[in-house]
C-alpha cells in the first residue's frame, strides 16, 4: 500500500510544479490580446482615457492585477519546489517540513485562485464594455489587430481547476498517507507487545 501511495505523491509533486507552470505561463499570456488590439488605440499613455476606443483604457486597468498574478505564479513555482527540498516526493513518512509545504502549497493555492477569479471576472466584464464597433473601425483603418475574444479571460477557469485539482489531491495523499503511518504504528506496538 505504501508503494502505491508513495508513486502518487512523486506524481503530486510534478503535478504541483506543472500546474504553477501553467499559471505563469497565463499570466503571461494574459495580456496578449489586449495589446494587440487595444494598446494603438490610446494617444497618450500618460492620459489613457486619450483613445480611439471608447473602454481601450483596460489595457492599463488591468496592468497592475498581471504584474501581481505574475508574482504569484512565481510564488507558486517556489512552493511547489519546497516540496522537492522538503523531500515530500520521495518520504516514506511526513515530517513536519512536509506537512507545511504541503499546506503551504495548498493555502496559497486556494487564496490565489479565489482572488485571481474574483480580478479576472471583473476585468472580462469591464473588456466587454469597449465599443467594439470603434476598435473595428480602427483596426481596419490602422491594420491593427481586431478581437472580440474573451478566450484568455475564459480559460483562468481551467488554470484554477488545474490548481484547485492539485491542492485537493495534495490534501487527500496528506490524509492518506496519516492513516497509513498510524496503522503502522499499531501494527509496530502490536509486535512490541507480542514481544513482551
Amino acid at each position: 500500500m505504501y508503494r502505491k501511495q508513495m508513486t502518487l505523491q512523486k506524481i503530486l509533486c510534478f503535478a504541483a510544479i506543472a500546474a504553477s507552470a501553467i499559471m505563469f505561463l497565463y499570466a503571461l499570456g494574459l495580456m496578449t490580446d489586449l495589446y494587440d488590439s487595444l494598446y494603438y488605440t490610446m494617444m497618450d499613455p500618460n492620459n489613457p482615457k486619450d483613445t480611439w476606443v471608447t473602454g481601450s483604457w483596460i489595457y492599463y486597468d488591468m496592468q497592475p492585477f498581471n504584474r501581481t498574478l505574475l508574482s504569484v505564479s512565481i510564488m507558486m513555482i517556489l512552493l511547489s519546489c519546497l516540496l522537492f527540498i522538503t523531500g515530500t516526493h520521495k518520504r516514506r513518512r511526513y515530517y513536519v517540513g512536509n506537512a507545511l509545504s504541503t499546506f503551504a502549497f495548498v493555502a496559497a493555492g486556494a487564496v490565489s485562485s479565489v482572488w485571481c477569479h474574483q480580478q479576472v471576472t471583473l476585468y472580462r466584464e469591464q473588456f466587454l464594455q469597449v465599443n467594439f464597433d470603434e476598435l473595428e473601425f480602427f483596426a481596419d483603418l490602422m491594420k491593427t489587430s481586431y478581437t472580440t475574444s474573451t478566450f484568455w479571460f475564459d480559460v483562468h477557469y481551467a488554470v484554477l481547476a488545474l490548481i484547485a485539482i492539485v491542492c485537493a489531491a495534495l490534501i487527500a495523499n496528506f490524509v492518506w498517507k496519516h492513516s497509513l503511518m498510524r496503522a503502522e504504528k499499531k501494527l509496530i506496538d502490536a509486535g512490541r507487545e507480542a514481544v513482551k
